[in-house]
Order: C-alpha cells, then sequence, then structure tokens
C-alpha cells in the first residue's frame, strides 16, 4: 500500500515528515538529498524516532542513543537490540509517498500492548 507522506517541497534536507499512522512511520530527507522510510518507534522504549539526530545515513534515537541505519533499519548498539522496519520512498509528480513494508514492526512492548489494545 502507497500513503502520501507530503510535497518534497516542504521537506528540506535534513528535515523529518512523521506520518501519524499506526505505527507511525518517518520520512527522512538526508542533508545529501536522500529519501528513507522506516517505522518511528525506537524498538527499544516508546520514543520518536524524527525528534533524534541524523548523520550521515543513522538516526539517532532521542532517549538512550542507539543509532538505527535509515537504509536497513539496522540498529548499532544497546539498549535497543532490534532493527526498524524500512520502507520504500517514491517521488511522484513532486509529492513523496511511501510504500509500507508488509513485515511485521519490532515495537517496544508498551507500544505494542497499546496497538493490540486499540485493534480489539
Amino acid at each position: 500500500m502507497m500513503i502520501p507522506a507530503c510535497p518534497l517541497a516542504d521537506l528540506p534536507r535534513g528535515e523529518a515528515f512523521r506520518l501519524e499512522i499506526d505505527p507511525p512511520v518517518t520520512v527522512f530527507h538526508t542533508e545529501d538529498g536522500e529519501l528513507f522510510a522506516i517505522d518511528d518507534t525506537c524498538t527499544h522504549q516508546d520514543a520518536s524516532l524524527a525528534d533524534g539526530w541524523v548523520e550521515d545515513c543513522w538516526v539517532e534515537c532521542p532517549l538512550h542513543a542507539s543509532k538505527f541505519n535509515l537504509k536497513t533499519g539496522e540498529v548499532d548498539a544497546p539498549p535497543a537490540k532490534l532493527p526498524v522496519r524500512t520502507h520504500e520512498v517514491v517521488v511522484q509528480d513532486g509529492m513523496v509517498y511511501v510504500r509500507l513494508s508488509t513485515t511485521a514492526p519490532n515495537l517496544p512492548h508498551c507500544v505494542a500492548r497499546k496497538l493490540a489494545g486499540t485493534l480489539t
């Protein structure tokens, strides 16, 4: 499924755009002009990666400093142990779209319980 995120003109380099879906997804526009989309929630605790620091192709969680690779979703070091999902980014006619991954997200237990409660 492809979801519209925002116009590319509204997402300057070095910025992020959070899609308010369940679970949230964030599109990152790197200083190099690349676009990446990953699950927004750190796999260790309920923290928004859109609020993290981006350097090269990594985003650092604002709570405990684990870094996630924007290309692969892999995590560099504890306390996070699991990767985040990555999603395909498509730019069409100046609009940024995210094609959501079909794999299950790696959400922290507190978020997974909250999400499961909203689905029942």
